[in-house]
């Protein structure tokens, strides 16, 4: 006799920790497009309401981390995405709960060892209360990471293939120190590092450095530290990035295929391609 097919289990219920930016709304979208139960936990300071009705459902300081647990338990959430922007706390002021009071000796340990480390150690607190940490790119639909090769119309010339490989040096130098996951060279010259101020503000620097240039030259790279716990802080690209390297006059992006997050893929490859800015994804 015939064994009927068997309808697949439905995921577990998955919490979003949101910060700011477009990456917590777009697993959002991608939740609702595949019939996903989620609950947003939105970070007071960092997450951006929605237009319409705001995109959390429960807004929690960053040092509430008993009541967030609580709530992950009370809503009934397994699994664990943390996303977006997130300012890093002034610990000397910020007010803890118990829990938080608990790991705060962890936590500070963690965070006078970089961003990476400091995330390596909430993942680990997550999974200690039973709860199994994923990444952002498990959730979202398929096409959101950055694939190797050009992506859009506009190719790499020989000059921004010699500052890729500058790039390259001066990028995984920062990543092995726990710094940062970007940098921007032009025609050899380092012109910016990311530090704490993440990829938007160091281009707006170049800009401003760059003012008056007519001819556009040079790269912005992102790439994921060597160490990096890659369920957590990939680097990211958007519009507003692609905006950004044409305003500083670069010539475009490069990213490491598969460790890359691009936020709508079809707007950023037009949006590039109108610029004349070229995105590339390239094997690490």
């Amino acid at each position: 006799m015939a064994v009927p097919d068997q309808a697949p289990s439905a995921p577990p219920k998955l919490a979003i920790v949101a910060g700011g930016g477009d990456l917590p709304v777009r697993l959002v979208e991608a939740c609702r497009r595949q019939g996903r139960d989620f609950h947003v936990f939105g970070l007071v300071g960092s997450a951006e309401p929605r237009p319409s009705d705001g995109i959390a459902d429960d807004w929690l300081s960053i040092g509430s981390v008993g009541l967030l647990l609580s709530r992950l338990r009370a809503t009934g959430c397994r699994q664990v995405v943390m996303a977006g922007n997130v300012a890093r706390p002034d610990f000397a002021r910020l007010r803890l709960d118990w829990k938080g009071l608990r790991v705060l000796p962890r936590v500070l340990t963690a965070a006078r060892r970089g961003d990476d480390s400091l995330l390596r150690c909430l993942v680990t607190i997550f999974e200690e209360e039973g709860f199994t940490v994923i990444g952002a790119d498990a959730v979202l639909d398929a096409g959101h990471l950055l694939d190797e090769g050009p992506l859009g119309a506009v190719l790499m010339d020989e000059a921004a293939t010699a500052d890729l490989e500058r790039a390259i040096e001066v990028v995984e130098a920062l990543g092995r120190v726990d710094v940062g996951q970007g940098a921007v060279v032009a025609d050899g010259n380092v012109l910016a590092v990311e530090a704490v101020e993440g990829t938007d503000r160091m281009l707006a620097r170049v800009a401003d450095l760059r003012a008056g240039w007519s001819r556009r030259a040079g790269l912005l790279l992102k790439l994921p530290k060597p160490q990096q716990e890659r369920r957590v802080d990939l680097p990211v690209i958007g519009v507003a990035t692609v905006e950004g390297v044409a305003a500083a006059g670069l010539a475009g992006i490069a990213g490491a295929a598969g460790a890359t997050l691009v936020m709508d893929r079809q707007a950023v490859a037009a949006r590039a391609d109108a610029l004349g800015v070229f995105v590339v994804g390239i094997a690490r």
